[in-house]
């Protein structure tokens, strides 16, 4: 039984059948098509984009904020795709407290919130905790993905990957794969900016 009692914002947002427990495979996975999440996904744009370039995987996009889910499941629904979906939760929540074990087969995290204060550096989502919880979640060589703008807070992460020793570190070329830029992304690059990026694929043991 569902324990929030609100009605789905649309046919293809996912509301897990409860949220005070780990999910079943079976209730998150669709049969065995691999499963991408994308962390805080914002306007959609590179949620659609991926979920376009591959039909044979399913995505959800996690997102907490009420008005961009919304707006997610129209452009979902507007473009015809049924291996889409939103979670309108909190990313940390989701990725430490419901996904199910080796259920996953990439995480993506762009652009989170860097908490640039000292004294906030704890609300960053990139701490050990969560890479576990990371970990945990992805299917044997399944890949966690992270970029940001934020010059410090990506030396901060890629310093806790490192020393997590959860992770193996994968080169990442422009030519490697598929991986539209957010748009985000695109206003950044125009100013002559780059983004701050590493590729992990899930160490074994």
């Amino acid at each position: 039984m569902n324990t929030l009692p609100r009605p789905p914002i649309s046919d293809v947002e996912f509301v897990p059948p409860h949220f005070f427990r780990q999910l079943e495979m079976g209730e998150i996975r669709i049969g065995e098509r691999p499963l991408e999440m994308d962390l805080g996904c914002g306007d959609g744009s590179f949620l659609i984009d991926l979920a376009k370039h591959h039909p044979e995987r399913d995505f959800i996009g996690v997102e907490r904020l009420l008005g961009r889910c919304k707006k997610v499941a129209k452009k979902i629904k507007r473009n015809g795709l049924e291996n889409a979906r939103i979670l309108r939760l909190d990313s940390k929540y989701v990725v430490e407290w419901l996904l199910p074990l080796e259920s996953v087969s990439r995480i993506h995290l762009l652009c989170p919130d860097p908490w640039p204060k000292f004294k906030h550096n704890r609300r960053r989502l990139v701490q050990q905790g969560f890479l576990e919880a990371v970990k945990a979640a992805l299917v044997p060589g399944g890949e966690f993905l992270f970029m940001t703008d934020h010059d410090e807070y990506f030396a901060w992460g890629v310093e806790r990957i490192k020393a997590s020793q959860l992770f193996e570190i994968l080169a990442w070329g422009d030519d490697d794969f598929h991986y539209p830029k957010t748009d985000f992304q695109i206003q950044w690059e125009a100013e002559g900016k780059s983004m701050n990026r590493i590729r992990c694929r899930k160490a074994l043991g």
